[in-house]
């Protein structure tokens, strides 16, 4: 499904239908590897990444904002992964976006259209209260509430989600992760290439980054 400005804007009961379901995690899966050049190549939009650029493994996780597993994973695994590789220089972490949804895409636009430096806050904002917009009746006035929380306008909130340039950019993201590198849930990570399915805890995380480390 293309999400257009006009199903963002117009989410509705459509988007809330959709974020409902939540997302699943396929820890089952078959795990594949793909090119580490090609998963890095440049994209649509502007990386955003936390932890050291020559850090010796790369992680890129592929997430969406009304997933319940990757609000899961943000609030039970990433400060570990956060605290124990990303802050120590041994992990360089990128999230991509691969909304589920229409009010996904504009949860993932608002993180766009704060400062660079700023886009990790809003996403971590939206995880944390996922619960109060995503699953609202009114999603959309849910999700302008606390947008004003990151310091939104009315007309701040209006424009970012009429930038058609920035959802077409969000689009492309999630279409190249689908087509290039096999992703079809979220959360999906790529760690040096090798892809996880689902949300994992730090001791599986630990299995895959430590080799890479010691290699």
């Amino acid at each position: 499904m293309t999400l257009t400005r006009r199903t963002v804007l117009a989410g509705g009961a459509f988007a809330f239908a959709f974020a409902a379901m939540g997302a699943p995690a396929f820890a089952q899966q078959a795990e594949t590897s793909v090119s580490v050049d090609k998963l890095m190549a440049k994209g649509p939009l502007e990386e955003m990444a936390l932890g050291a650029d020559d850090a010796p493994v790369t992680i890129v996780e592929y997430a969406s904002l009304t997933c319940s597993h990757c609000a899961a994973f943000h609030a039970e695994t990433y400060p570990e992964l956060k605290e124990k590789y990303i802050d120590t220089g041994k992990v360089r972490f990128v999230l991509r976006e691969f909304p589920l949804d229409p009010l996904a895409a504009a949860g993932f636009m608002l993180a766009r259209c704060r400062p660079s430096d700023q886009y990790f806050d809003m996403v971590d904002l939206l995880f944390d209260k996922q619960r109060q917009w995503a699953y609202a009746q009114d999603p959309v006035s849910a999700l302008q509430n606390i947008a004003k929380q990151a310091g939104f306008t009315q007309e701040t909130f209006e424009e970012c989600l009429t930038n058609q340039e920035l959802l077409d950019g969000v689009n492309e993201v999630k279409d190249l992760g689908a087509q290039n590198f096999g992703v079809t849930s979220t959360p999906t990570f790529f760690i040096n290439g090798r892809m996880l399915r689902g949300a994992r805890g730090i001791d599986e995380f630990s299995e895959a980054i430590d080799p890479e480390l010691n290699g």
